[in-house]
């Protein structure tokens, strides 16, 4: 007879993920999967649209812009709409909204257009990301965060590796069209997936109706926040740099926003949109400026990446693509290793490996040069890709970790603008850090660059690469150096992440009330 106490053998069983946890996050992947990569293969396809649609690359960046923003009004009402109408309900509201969005944009006459129906998908995929976060982390409880999240990991760092190669693939070989018609059947398999296989009701999100009025004028403020300064980033990194009135000037609205949502919130306490009491959570808080330095680092500097392989090189977005490659299987073992790892001794001693990890990854491109070996920038990739799955959702499952129940549909929000505003400002800081190091080398041979940001990069004419192209290898490594020191700021926020001994909580009880909390 076995001598092992049965609260034991539960304990352990209960460790396991269940068949619905997997299901849950698989069929959040299959939403989340095509937002990921919308993203970067609009991005890709820009000059394209330009050309078939004659409009000017200005108004043809209002179609990022435009989504971007949308993205940014959206993510503050949706705590409260899980709240009001349930996970499952705001989960498939927002598949709908971006399928529809999807549809319509691939039916667009001109840019006009398309930048309204881009916002329509924007207000549906803005919504997908926090009520994901939030369904896989009720579903799968405290005990379970690292391996759940791991799953829910997939997308966020497989989209960016993988989408620029589509959209190179469908740009050059189809019309642009079809960079919104791939969604459709996508999008269609999840909404079936979501009706069908997610549970309704307390299993995720509470039968609804709890979540009081709408916090009106707060859902304004943190809305026009979020947006001012997810605009202000994205000027930063088309004039590269901050100095212009129409970045510094987005830039100081959002945060005097952001002020006065923090002096509306301490006033209406839990009825605000957001609680940013939820910030007098230890974990919580450490998490979360993890989160935000991940973003910075990590997110910041796969924008590099694509750049380097395009300018410098001379490869196209579909090659591009299959160079990334690497970065996402190196994530994809470790997402694996790293998430049953966090579960067993804690974020605390899997995310400051992972950095050391990434950053040896890293160290590498701030060596690159005009011809350097892609075999070679091929392993340091793999080796960062692990960093990648080794940081980023070990950091996010361990904001969670000790929250109740009922704080989850409000925290996931405050996580995905966290992610939002640190990837924005870890690309504005590298493409200016890239940018300016270029014209002060142009400058020292008494060369003059070609307009400023982004921009500068594609103006740099053909025949004259053989005299920039040095110059310009040696600006992505300067740039790389900055990516690298932001990365290594992540181990600060990182000591304070949990650890667990011996494999398991530091109390029974605590784990044992947190669970039973999620669940």
């Amino acid at each position: 007879m076995s001598t092992t106490p049965q609260p034991v053998k539960a304990a352990r069983a209960s460790d396991k993920l269940d068949r619905n946890v997997i299901i849950t996050g698989l069929v959040i992947v299959a939403g989340m999967i095509m937002v990921v990569l919308d993203t970067t293969i609009v991005n890709v396809a820009l000059d394209s649209l330009s050309a078939e649609l004659d409009a000017t690359l200005s108004q043809t960046q209002w179609v990022v812009t435009g989504y971007m923003l949308a993205v940014a009004m959206v993510i503050p009402i949706t705590g409260w709409a899980m709240d009001k109408f349930g996970t499952k309900p705001t989960w498939i509201t927002a598949l709908t909204l971006f399928v529809a969005g999807s549809a319509l944009c691939a039916l667009a006459w001109n840019i006009e257009s398309l930048t309204v129906f881009r916002i329509l998908q924007g207000l549906g995929g803005g919504m997908l990301l926090p009520a994901g976060q939030a369904m896989i982390v009720r579903a799968a409880g405290p005990e379970r965060m690292g391996r759940a999240m791991a799953i829910l990991g997939v997308p966020m760092l497989l989209g960016p590796v993988f989408g620029p190669m589509l959209g190179g693939y469908l740009v050059e070989y189809t019309s642009w069209h079809w960079i919104f018609i791939v969604n459709v059947p996508i999008g269609a398999l999840a909404i079936a997936l979501a009706v069908w296989k997610l549970p309704s009701g307390d299993a995720l999100a509470g039968t609804g109706g709890d979540a009081g009025r709408l916090d009106t004028r707060g859902l304004v403020l943190l809305s026009g926040s979020f947006a001012a300064l997810l605009y202000g980033l994205s000027q930063a990194s088309t004039h590269g740099g901050f100095s212009d009135p129409n970045v510094y000037g987005w830039l100081i609205g959002g945060v005097i926003g952001l002020a006065l949502y923090v002096w509306h919130s301490l006033v209406r306490g839990t009825a605000s949109i957001i609680d940013v009491r939820l910030f007098t959570n230890r974990l919580f808080s450490s998490g979360s400026i993890a989160v935000f330095l991940v973003a910075v680092g990590l997110f910041g500097g796969m924008l590099l990446l694509p750049l380097y392989y395009q300018s410098v090189r001379g490869e196209g977005a579909f090659t591009a693509g299959l160079l990334l490659a690497p970065q996402g299987l190196g994530a994809i073992v470790a997402m694996v290793i790293g998430g049953r790892l966090t579960d067993r001794i804690g974020a605390g001693y899997v995310v400051p490996v992972g950095v050391v990890i990434a950053l040896i990854g890293t160290y590498p491109f701030t060596q690159i040069g005009i011809d350097t070996s892609y075999t070679w920038l091929s392993i340091a990739l793999f080796v960062r890709g692990m960093g990648l799955g080794a940081v980023m959702m070990p950091t996010i499952s361990a904001s969670y970790t000790k929250l109740a129940k009922e704080s989850v549909s409000r925290a996931a929000p405050t996580i995905s603008a966290i992610q939002q505003i640190g990837g924005s400002l870890g690309a504005a800081l590298l493409v200016t850090a890239l940018t300016g190091h270029l014209t002060g080398l142009m400058s020292d041979q008494g060369l003059q660059s070609a307009g400023g940001g982004a921009d500068q990069l594609s103006g740099i004419p053909a025949d004259a690469m053989p005299i920039v192209g040095p110059m310009l290898a040696d600006s992505f490594g300067f740039a790389f150096w900055v990516a690298f020191g932001l990365t290594a700021a992540i181990l600060i926020p990182a000591l304070a992440l949990p650890r667990h001994r011996h494999g398991r909580p530091e109390t029974t009880e605590t784990s044992g009330a947190a669970a039973a909390a999620a669940l």
